[in-house]
């Protein structure tokens, strides 16, 4: 909370307290400043009591542990300044000519309950000032968590980025090594490519978030990259439709999704088909999805470790937590696999 909101809260409640004695005078003819003062010691003693345990007390010792010094000290301030409170209202009272023809002598009992009440009145000043100093500890407390928490969080999305580089680089290398064996033409078409795909994760992907037409630009490169290789038999169709292409969304979320797609999508031998979309809805939600034949891999085949999928399921929950659904499976025939994730944006 604002320093300036706290002090002028505390001034209008203190200046609120020290005006109630006005409502008492005010029934007599002329008051003077030194009846106003001395009628005032209520409040005063309330504020001595209140900032006693603001500043000092619930800081050094109830918040340190030592609450048995808490409570000693406030026990004794209380009842102490709530004797004196209840004399000193006599004092005043006599001293203004409260003692005139029908002066009447309170009860033992009607003594002790005005002294109890007066005790009554400071304790409440001191709980209050406890309350208020708990409440502003566990603010701050608060707040310095989140703050740790949202460091971690920005600090492990940080460290998954890092991973997607190497992984995809990986994958992509792998492809060019094996055109390089064929078709040196297509190898270098594809070292092009990867060139300007470089500038998009060197730059764009150590930041938060990118505009989406850029991350559809990634993914079209990679595709027309991954399409140098493939035979014939393989049917890819991508489809992007989005109105509004500035969206921010979090770099390279999608193109483990993509990459997953081309290395179990595709066989050698038999017809193969890899289907991409990007919808975007008018609740600025974008669809992203990924159909593809099914291939799995045979038991001799270690390549990947499944680390891309994880990471996409990691970096989603941190970049948008509450605002995704990702639905993935295979087919009952199981010839095709498909993978969608919508994101609220």
């Amino acid at each position: 909370m604002n320093k300036r909101i706290i002090i002028l809260a505390h001034i209008a409640v203190w200046a609120v307290l020290f005006l109630l004695p006005l409502t008492f005078l005010s029934r007599f003819s002329s008051f003077t400043l030194l009846q106003y003062l001395m009628s005032s010691m209520s409040p005063m003693l309330m504020m001595v009591v209140f900032y006693t345990n603001y500043l000092w007390l619930t800081p050094r010792y109830f918040v340190m542990g030592k609450h048995r010094y808490y409570w000693v000290f406030n026990i004794v301030m209380v009842i102490a300044l709530g004797i004196f409170l209840h004399y000193w209202v006599g004092f005043t009272h006599s001293y203004f000519g409260g003692h005139g023809p029908h002066h009447y002598e309170p009860r033992l009992f009607d003594i002790l309950l005005f002294i109890l009440r007066d005790i009554a009145n400071l304790a409440i000043a001191a709980a209050i000032a406890t309350a208020l100093v708990l409440a502003m500890r566990w603010q701050k407390t608060e707040s310095a968590r989140k703050d740790a928490e949202a460091a971690r969080t920005q600090a492990e999305l940080s460290n998954l980025r890092s991973q997607v580089n190497p992984h995809f680089l990986l994958n992509t290398l792998n492809n060019i090594y094996a055109l390089t064996a064929f078709d040196a033409a297509k190898a270098q078409e594809a070292i092009q490519e990867l060139s300007r795909m470089l500038r998009h994760i060197l730059y764009d992907n150590q930041q938060s978030t990118v505009p989406l037409q850029d991350e559809i630009e990634f993914l079209e490169n990679y595709v027309k990259l991954m399409r140098l290789r493939l035979p014939d038999t393989v049917e890819v169709n991508c489809q992007f439709s989005v109105y509004h292409p500035q969206l921010p969304v979090a770099p390279m979320i999608f193109i483990s999704l993509v990459e997953n797609a081309f290395k179990h999508g595709i066989s050698p031998t038999e017809p193969s088909f890899i289907h991409i979309s990007m919808v975007e809805s008018d609740t600025h939600s974008i669809t992203f999805s990924i159909e593809n034949s099914n291939h799995p891999k045979t038991a001799s085949d270690h390549s990947g470790h499944g680390i891309g999928l994880q990471q996409v399921q990691r970096r989603l929950d941190l970049s948008y937590p509450h605002r995704y659904t990702w639905q993935r499976g295979v087919s009952t025939d199981g010839n095709t696999y498909h993978s969608q994730i919508t994101l609220q944006l």
